[in-house]
């Protein structure tokens, strides 16, 4: 069987050779891992740093955005070149460890499951910003009334999915949209999320965190247009 891990890319020149590291490294028995990273226009070096990677690990699947359009976008393109069995994104920052992908493929492979999120908040983890905190459990909320589910973590990175969960499933967001958008189709599908703890490291913004308070707006407006829409 094989996973395919989606790594969006955007300015992560600092981290973006010990994620692939990480993710090659880390053990997932009888699995094949693709990696297939898509860099949205960085500006920060890391384009030259993902051409010395690919040249050390030719297997590597790297496409490169002609300009920015965000993470939302970013997956997509990732999506529509990925040929695996279970499909996964993993953010580039280092916030998530790929040590636990293991533990959210367990419930597909124990055929349980057909989408696994991970939890920030039922596993190990280094506190977020409390502010933070308040909007991810207001949105998780909003998701659980709209869509008649009990996530604790809507917006986690790290969700897992059987390739079949995604038939049908058409993506328009190219922004932090994109959680919510995949989400809200998923559930909508009458597909139930099954979700695991995970570990979480999550960065300060002086270190290059993005997203801020303003996005929830749009989070929301995601989560409520396909709630009522034939979209």
């Amino acid at each position: 069987m094989k996973l395919s891990i989606i790594i969006p890319v955007y300015n992560e020149k600092k981290t973006i050779n010990e994620i692939i590291k990480l993710v090659k490294a880390a053990k997932i028995p009888g699995i094949t891992k693709e990696m297939i990273i898509v860099d949205d226009k960085s500006t920060d070096g890391s384009r030259d740093s993902l051409a010395k990677i690919k040249k050390a690990n030719p297997s590597l699947k790297i496409f490169y955005h002609s300009k920015n359009q965000g993470k939302g976008a970013a997956v997509r393109t990732g999506l529509s070149h990925a040929t695996g069995d279970y499909i996964i994104v993993q953010d580039a920052d280092l916030e998530y460890d790929p040590n636990d992908i293991p533990r959210l493929l367990k419930p597909i492979q124990e055929g349980k499951a057909e989408a696994v999120y991970g939890s920030r908040f039922t596993g190990e983890h280094r506190n977020m910003f409390f502010w933070h905190m308040v909007g991810n459990k207001f949105l998780s909320l909003a998701t659980n009334l709209l869509y008649n589910t009990t996530l604790s973590d809507m917006e986690v990175c790290y969700k897992l999915f059987k390739k079949e969960a995604l038939s049908g499933v058409e993506l328009r967001e190219n922004r932090w949209g994109f959680d919510p958008e995949i989400t809200a189709k998923v559930l909508r599908k009458g597909t139930r999320i099954y979700e695991v703890p995970i570990t979480y490291t999550g960065r300060e913004f002086y270190e290059g965190k993005k997203i801020n308070w303003k996005d929830s707006f749009r989070i929301l407006w995601v989560l409520l247009k396909i709630r009522f829409s034939n979209e």
